[in-house]
């Protein structure tokens, strides 16, 4: 682990306009800069970077953060690779903590994977454009392939030399120990003598989401019938392909862009269609697609659309991942090549512009496709029918998170009318499935999904523009009471307490609110103030936690600023923050303590409709008559009333 010093130091140094500025050209608009968004494409800038606040915001796509958030954002970094990142930049020395010595073992032995990797990918690269056995055999492949100088350069392909020992002896010459070669792949050892594992072929590099080369695929050039067509790097403690997509460093800009990713099965076809300008593919390289690989996408869209060959066993492979994606959340299509085309063939054939239009036009929502492929046999076979309604159902039991409910439901109506079957019948079939499994993890008891699920049913029925309507004030209103307690939490509020501890001694009971970030924000401030500290925003701003720095960065950043000049030029006088904070507070604890009486007369008036009992009535009566006339004292305060 980095230790806290070290992280303090890189936080006390950062700049973001120079940071954010080397991955995006910004300009200075007042007190900020703008530019044009990284994460999705704009042509008028909305991307705005506060040196004073040293957050960012889009105002676009509505991301934010702080300057590690962006690189963390931006090129994929873990927090650990983040500030290793800005130390480096900065000329800090990074102190760790001390590790057991298993994990130091284990580290030491990554590292010098790594090292070993980097060479070998130099040497291959070297011996491509710098022999002449790589000239001939080499480059005369990648050209064959349709390959420019710039694509091979990018990938950083290579060549590795048709003899016994050339890379293995300039290898050990240059130092590198022979036991981390072999467990990189790189070498093996024939008749008790160095061998050079990947002699004769041409080189795939492939890198991790930072950039790093984890392994190789090493493709044969000759014709012959012992050697396999590929070699890969064997699985060690830096590459493990069921973890590993193919292109995904060269890729993760452009599908973070376009929100949508394009799977294909091989290097080969990566290269071309990144080449072609379609820059956001990556390849599974032939395997079955894993949960692994699946979350990797995810972390930068959630659309996959899959591109295999049309036939049989390109259908095939397709839908071997299907549940899988769709237990990940993915909204996943499919676009099926015309003959035996595949995607690096077909782009040679057509061109980008026309590949592109094919894809538009051809793309196949993936269980609608399934289900139409398999219906083609079963239509007259009653039996093969009820089976492929079994198999729908559990497909779509795996679309069970909550936030995905009402696509769920869209399928169970397209589903039943393809098949011709009753809706209640396949939501029935549907739900006894997600019961399954729930009760083969242990997640949750039956009797408790059975009530998420009836929970689900009753808030889709209450209609969702009111929900997203109430979501989006609520959300707006939690984010302003952590705006004024990180800004002015240490300001008084009268002469006998200060923001923060009207705030927190307020009735609002802030285990109500929703956003969970939002209550340990409160939570870490609360307690800091109980011990005597004076919270600083940047502790929140610059927090471990992902979810609770975006927050913080958000919650800080204000659409507009009144112009210093407003009161010169047009003798008009706005009140800025400083004078209106006080006020705001306590707009903020009334919404919130108005939201939360409503709440508890909703409760009690639900309670009463359902209780017999006079005496009992008596009191839920008296109980809701006390909470409208606190309402009502409210309202005399404040002189506004929340009706939802």
């Amino acid at each position: 682990m980095i230790s806290q010093d070290t992280i303090q130091q890189v936080q006390t140094r950062i700049d973001i306009v120079d940071i954010i500025g080397s991955f995006v050209k910004l300009k200075r608009r007042g007190a900020n800069y703008l530019g044009l968004c990284p994460f999705h494409n704009e042509r008028t800038p909305s991307f705005t970077v506060s040196p004073s606040k040293e957050i960012y915001k889009c105002f676009g796509c509505g991301r934010s953060g702080n300057a590690i958030g962006f690189l963390m954002e931006h090129e994929k970094y873990s927090f650990v690779e983040a500030i290793k990142w800005l130390a480096q930049k900065y000329g800090i020395e990074v102190e760790e903590t001390e590790a057991s010595p298993e994990i130091a073992a284990q580290r030491q032995l990554a590292d010098s994977l790594y090292i070993v990797n980097q060479f070998a990918q130099q040497y291959f690269s070297e011996a491509l454009f710098n022999t002449v056995e790589g000239q001939d055999i080499g480059i005369s492949y990648f050209k064959e392939r349709g390959f420019t100088e710039e694509t091979v350069r990018k990938f950083q392909l290579g060549y590795c030399l048709d003899t016994q020992d050339s890379f293995s002896s300039a290898a050990l010459k240059k130092g590198y120990q022979a036991e981390y070669l072999q467990k990189a792949g790189l070498m093996v050892m024939r008749n008790e003598r160095p061998a050079d594992n990947y002699r004769g072929r041409v080189i795939f590099p492939i890198h991790n989401q930072s950039g790093k080369v984890v392994g190789f695929g090493a493709r044969v050039l000759k014709k012959t019938e012992k050697s396999p067509k590929y070699i890969n790097t064997p699985e060690n403690e830096i590459y493990i392909k069921s973890k590993i997509l193919y292109g995904t460093y060269f890729a993760r800009h452009a599908i973070d862009k376009e929100n949508e990713c394009l799977l294909v099965e091989g290097y080969t076809d990566v290269i071309s269609l990144h080449q072609a300008g379609l820059e956001n593919v990556v390849a599974s390289s032939g395997t079955s697609l894993t949960h692994d690989q699946l979350r990797l996408i995810k972390k930068y869209t959630n659309n996959l659309t899959i591109l295999y060959d049309g036939d049989a066993a390109g259908v095939k492979a397709a839908l071997r991942g299907l549940d899988m994606a769709l237990e990940e959340s993915l909204n996943v299509q499919l676009v099926l090549l015309p003959g035996e085309e595949d995607p690096d063939s077909f782009v040679q054939k057509v061109g980008a512009e026309a590949f592109k239009e094919y894809i538009l036009e051809n793309k196949k929502d993936f269980i609608l496709f399934k289900l139409q492929l398999s219906l083609k046999d079963a239509a007259h076979d009653p039996v093969k029918k009820s089976a492929l309604v079994n198999e729908i159902a559990e497909t779509l039991a795996k679309i069970n998170k909550a936030e995905d409910f009402t696509r769920q439901q869209d399928y169970i109506r397209e589903c039943s009318n393809v098949l011709q079957i009753d809706e209640q019948g396949l939501t029935s079939l549907v739900n006894k499935y997600i019961r399954q499994q729930l009760e083969k993890t242990n997640r949750l008891p039956v009797t408790e999904n059975k009530q998420l699920e009836e929970a689900a049913a009753a808030r889709e029925q209450a209609g969702q523009d009111e929900a997203i309507e109430f979501l989006l004030d609520q959300e707006l209103q939690e984010k302003n009471l952590v705006r004024i307690l990180l800004e002015y939490g240490n300001r008084s509020w009268d002469e006998t307490c200060s923001i923060a501890d009207y705030i927190f001694n307020s009735p609002v009971n802030f285990n109500l609110l929703h956003n969970e970030a939002i209550k340990n924000i409160l939570s870490a401030y609360k307690r800091l103030s109980e011990q005597g500290q004076a919270p600083d925003k940047k502790l929140f701003l610059y927090h471990e936690d992902p979810e609770i720095s975006r927050l913080t960065a958000s919650a800080l950043y204000t659409a507009y600023e009144v112009s210093v000049n407003w009161e010169k030029s047009y003798r008009i006088v706005v009140p800025g923050e400083e004078q209106v904070f006080r006020q705001d507070a306590g707009s903020v604890i009334h919404y919130l303590l108005q939201k939360m009486i409503l709440r508890f007369i909703r409760e009690n008036t639900e309670s009463l409709k359902e209780e017999k009992d006079p005496v009992e009535q008596n009191k839920l009566m008296k109980t809701n008559n006390e909470l409208v006339n606190y309402m009502k004292e409210i309202f005399a305060k404040t002189g506004t009333v929340i009706r939802k």
